[in-house]
Formats: C-alpha cells, sequence, structure tokens
C-alpha cells in the first residue's frame, strides 16, 4: 500500500506541476504586474512548490533527512535531466549555442550557496537565530543580492503556446493555478509521508529516499520544461530554467529551516547530505566547462561531459543505497 501511495503521490505532484507551470506563466503575461522580475519569481515559486510542500511535511513527521535530501538531490537531478536530455539531443550540439556569459553567473551564484550549505552540514556548532541556523540568513541574502544585480532579459515567449492559452481569462487562469496548488500541496503531503514510511519499511537511508526517490519525483515537471524546449530549440530557455530553479530550491532550504523549530536544521542532518553536495559541486563543475570549452566537430567529443554527469550521479546514488 505504501508503494501504491508513494507512486500516485508522485504522478500527482508532476502533473499538478506541469499546471503550475502553465498556468503561472499564463498569470505573468495577463495580469498588470507582469515583468521579468514578477514573473520570475512566480514561474519559480510554481516550479518549486512540490519541493517546498515535500520538505515541510518531512519537517513536520521528523525526518530531517528527507527535507534536506529533497532540495539538494532535487539540484543534482535538475543538472542530470540538463545533462541526459542535451545527451539524447547530441547531433544538435545545443550548448555551443548559447551564450554561455548569460548562465555563467547563476552557476557562480550555485557554488557559493552550495558551498555555504556543505560547510554548514560539516561544522559541528553552528551559530543559531531564532532556532534557525546563521548560515540560512546568509543563503538568503546572497540570493537576494544575486537576484537583484542580475541583468535578466526577457525571453521571447513561443507564439504557439500564446495561442493555445490565449481563451483563457486571468480570473480563470488564478482559479487553475489555485486548484494546482492545491493538488501539489495534498500530493506533496502524502510523498513525504509514504517515503518516510517506505525508508522504515525498508531500511534504506532517508538521505537515500530524500535525494533520490523523492528529489526525482518533485522534478519531473522541470524534465518536461527542458524537453520542450529542446523541441523548439530554444535551448537558452532549457539551460537558465534549469540554474534559475536551482538556486530557488537553496534559497527555499532556508524557509525550510523556518518550520524545524528544534535548531538549526542542517546541523541534525545526517552526513550523506554533504555527499550530495559535493555531487552538485561537481555536476556544476563540468556543466561550467561545457559552457565555456570551444566548438568541437566530433558528436561524442561533444556528449562525453554529458556522460560523465550522468556516470557520477548513478555512482554516487549507489553508495547513498
Amino acid at each position: 500500500m505504501v508503494y501504491i501511495t508513494f507512486t500516485l503521490a508522485a504522478i500527482l505532484v508532476v502533473l499538478a506541476a506541469v499546471k503550475l507551470n502553465k498556468y503561472g506563466d499564463l498569470i505573468s503575461q495577463k495580469s498588470t504586474l507582469s515583468g521579468a522580475m514578477v514573473g520570475t519569481v512566480l514561474i519559480a515559486g510554481a516550479t518549486s512548490l512540490p519541493e517546498l510542500t515535500t520538505s515541510i511535511t518531512a519537517v513536520y513527521i521528523d525526518n530531517v533527512d528527507i527535507a534536506v535530501g529533497n532540495m539538494l538531490g532535487s539540484n543534482v537531478f535538475n543538472l542530470l535531466i540538463l545533462a541526459a536530455v542535451d545527451f539524447v539531443y547530441r547531433r544538435r550540439q545545443a550548448f555551443n549555442l548559447v551564450v554561455s556569459k548569460q548562465h555563467l553567473p547563476s552557476i557562480w551564484a550555485g557554488f557559493i550557496l552550495t558551498g555555504l550549505v556543505i560547510a554548514a552540514l560539516f561544522w559541528e556548532n553552528n551559530w543559531e537565530l531564532f532556532n534557525v541556523g546563521v548560515e540560512m540568513f546568509v543563503l538568503v541574502a546572497i540570493y537576494i543580492v544575486f537576484v537583484k544585480t542580475f541583468d535578466r532579459s526577457e525571453e521571447v515567449e513561443d507564439e504557439e503556446i500564446l495561442a493555445e492559452n490565449s481563451s483563457l481569462t486571468l480570473k480563470k487562469s488564478i482559479q487553475r493555478f489555485s486548484l494546482a496548488s492545491f493538488v501539489v500541496l495534498v500530493a506533496g503531503t502524502a510523498l513525504a509521508v509514504s517515503g518516510d514510511m517506505l525508508a522504515e519499511m525498508t531500511g534504506m537511508n532517508s538521505s537515500f529516499v530524500g535525494s533520490v526517490l523523492i528529489a526525482a519525483s518533485t522534478s519531473l515537471p522541470e524534465l518536461v520544461a527542458v524537453a520542450a524546449a529542446y523541441q523548439v530549440a530554444n535551448y537558452a530557455i532549457a539551460v537558465g530554467s534549469i540554474l534559475g530553479s536551482n538556486l530557488f530550491n537553496l534559497m527555499l532550504l532556508a524557509i525550510t529551516d523556518v518550520f524545524y523549530q528544534k535548531g538549526a536544521i542542517l546541523q541534525v542532518a545526517s552526513s550523506s547530505n554533504m555527499l550530495v553536495g559535493l555531487l552538485s559541486f561537481a555536476m556544476m563543475a563540468v556543466t561550467v566547462y561545457i559552457l565555456k570549452r570551444g566548438r568541437t566537430e566530433r558528436v561524442w567529443t561533444y556528449a562525453l561531459p554529458s556522460v560523465v554527469i550522468i556516470v557520477m550521479y548513478f555512482v554516487v546514488s549507489y553508495m547513498l543505497f
């Protein structure tokens, strides 16, 4: 029964999150508040709602490793998605068509925030303020500074998508967005609870359940978005959405800490989460290499870094298991 609940919850999270992204994008287009910053925050919040809901539920059932592992695991799974989709479309050599300087700032910020989390996991006696780790205040401050200083350009919307959704009014879009949010709330809660039960029943590491099984479930909407972007050759959107989502997930880790009122959440999280953080570091380093390298003529030479990312993910996942 636990396996069925977990699977159904994962399916509902994926379907609802895809709708969240669709209607969130439509709201940002039709509302008077539309604009680069508002649209980015709305879409980022929509696509990251499954991770946030699941992690907060994990906190309330006192499974910190699922809460932390879900956030860190979602980041590495997102990078896996980007590498896997790029490998499938390797003949297009999409990264050679992307302007690297537009995406490198997001990765540098990712290095800083992930490094901060790894250091907090490693350090035994972190300072706390209102039962929240001091590192979380620093993390949020860095994220806000990055968002304000980064010159985010408006992306050109796909005309076919706009035509498909043009019949919906702003009111209906908000209603459907709210309904999808409620489904994510319920399904995300069920996903965390059933994941906790699954870990107890099978004896699997909670960090593995959070960073691999649950993280993969909550990140599948990103797979849909990246695959769709590649199909219409919007490679900049594919790369930017993954890197932006990863930064937002790290910021949401601070919100998770606020709900965990027993102290700094990273102080009680398992050290195995550090391995996921280091994996994220390594995968980002390979992504930097992909963005900065020169053009190559051979398809398999181009695809090799993506293969490295894929292999790293499965090796570390096996180690966690």
